[in-house]
């Protein structure tokens, strides 16, 4: 009896040695043990409080009450708030214009800090500084700028003799709309211009001399070569952008707080106003689950109409 036990007991022992050595073998487990603390972090601090947000939604919830279920009655509201819908006016024309400036401006500067320049590392830490910057200083220091009585922008402009008058930027629509798309793009462009300058380092500059010898302009490198090899780095770091952009907050409030007359609100603003400062969780936590479906279309756009082009996979571009 004693002898079968000892023989039962070494098999199971050799069976857990044999499972924990195909486990350390295994690199897809392994992988899937190291991720566990992250994907924990990740439920705890993203899917339950979108989760917890999509469901008071769909409630009554106020600020220092519970909610009761009343199904789609805040959409219903949203749907005939004119007010939600100059925010989704607001929230694509500022993600759209910025990011597309963004891409742009950021593109030529990498491009350009990849060449030989003097200085090129100090010239790569100042172009940084934007982006380093917290936030709400960054709002700050444009509000300042924006001033309407000691803007130094007006000062220098009727200096100049190009204006009579102060500028109102942030009291007209229009002014305070593109006032606060330039400022999101001077904190923007550092983030894409390092980001792409760092895919640029990885391109092979044999290739270039290649094309060069076969007679390729600048330009035809760029469009054959350069544009080609980014097209991943694009497609990843033009995600971010439009999200950052998309869910932009900070920058908004402490500028302009939405105003004048709603034409800067974003739908994050928005959100934040009809929650927090009115205190109707409900119609704000709707507001909040009506950017997912803008949100989802952007990572779907990067993703299968840049990530998984044909070239990828030998074949040509579409």
């Amino acid at each position: 009896m004693a002898i079968a036990l000892d023989q039962s007991r070494t098999k199971r022992e050799y069976r857990d040695v044999n499972a924990w050595t195909r486990l350390k073998a295994n690199s897809n487990w392994l992988g899937f043990w190291f991720m566990l603390p992250a994907a924990a972090f990740l439920i705890l601090f993203l899917a339950y409080p979108l989760g917890l947000g999509v469901w008071l939604s769909f409630t009554d919830a106020r600020l220092g009450r519970e909610g009761v279920f009343v199904g789609i009655e805040n959409y219903d509201f949203m749907w005939d708030d004119t007010v939600f819908w100059l925010s989704v006016f607001n929230t694509l024309l500022y993600t759209g214009v910025a990011s597309i400036i963004k891409f742009a401006v950021g593109l030529y500067l990498a491009l350009l800090l990849n060449e030989n320049l003097p200085f090129k590392a100090i010239i790569r830490a100042i172009v940084l500084i934007p982006f380093i910057v917290p936030t709400v200083l960054s709002a700050i220091a444009f509000w300042w700028l924006y001033d309407p009585q000691f803007s130094i922008i007006s000062w220098s402009l009727k200096k100049m003799g190009l204006i009579t008058q102060n500028i109102d930027f942030l009291g007209d629509v229009w002014n305070a709309r593109w006032s606060v798309i330039f400022a999101n793009i001077w904190r923007g462009v550092p983030f894409i211009a390092i980001t792409l300058l760092a895919g640029l380092q990885t391109v092979s500059p044999s290739l270039y001399e290649a094309a060069t010898i076969d007679g390729a302009t600048t330009w035809q490198r760029f469009r054959h070569i350069t544009y080609p090899l980014l097209t991943p780095i694009i497609a990843v770091v033009m995600t971010f952008s439009v999200l950052f952009t998309f869910t932009d907050f900070q920058l908004i409030w402490v500028m302009t707080r939405g105003g004048p007359v709603n034409a800067t609100h974003l739908m994050a603003t928005f959100s934040y106003q009809r929650a927090i400062m009115s205190g109707y969780l409900g119609e704000g936590a709707a507001i909040s689950t009506a950017m997912i479906p803008f949100l989802l279309a952007a990572i779907m756009v990067s993703w299968f109409g840049l990530q998984r082009r044909k070239w990828q996979q030998g074949g040509d571009n579409d």
